[in-house]
């Protein structure tokens, strides 16, 4: 994913700065780092599901790291967005047994439907369809993940029900 340039409100608010002070009390003193995926995920959440440039210096700050330290780990893995995404992320599994199931036809299905490329987020700014890899769940292939939950067995039709009761409000993403 391609880093934005989109300028972004810096909020660390006293919840926010508590929450991770009390993330960084987990490990030792000298080892703020090893807080780095957990606070990335906490600073993400309360900013709108991405983290810019900025945001990320920060992050580097308050651990005191070197900034590139939070790039290698933010530009790694699928789960930290360097821009905004879509409120509904579908992430489609593109290992083996979900391929050997049918998940990239889903996918450009989806994409079809939805009027957008992988990657790229719909015009309103509700859905983004995106291939990551594998998601531990092989035996339910094909699926993806939507929020915090996992969609199995996937079908054209499981994911037209997918897309209108995420249009509906009818899909909660996060289990906190």
């Amino acid at each position: 994913m391609e880093r934005s340039h989109i300028k972004q409100e810096i909020n660390i608010t006293e919840p926010l700065m508590a929450r991770i002070n009390e993330l960084i009390s987990h490990y030792p003193a000298d080892k703020k780092k090893s807080a780095l995926l957990p606070v990335l995920h906490e600073v993400q959440d309360a900013h709108n599901d991405w983290l810019s440039i900025e945001l990320q210096n920060k992050v580097a700050e308050i651990l005191e790291i070197l900034p590139i330290e939070v790039y290698e780990v933010v530009t790694f893995y699928t789960m930290f967005n360097q821009r905004p995404i879509g409120k509904y992320m579908f992430e489609f599994c593109q290992t083996a047994a979900c391929c050997q199931n049918g998940v990239e036809d889903l996918m450009d299905y989806t994409c079809s439907k939805l009027g957008v490329k992988v990657g790229e987020p719909t015009a309103d700014g509700l859905f983004e369809v995106r291939g990551v890899e594998c998601l531990g769940a092989c035996g339910y292939a094909p699926m993806m993940q939507l929020g915090d939950f996992y969609q199995e067995h996937l079908t054209k039709e499981k994911v037209d029900q997918l897309i209108a009761d995420c249009k509906d409000g009818k899909i909660t993403l996060h289990d906190k």
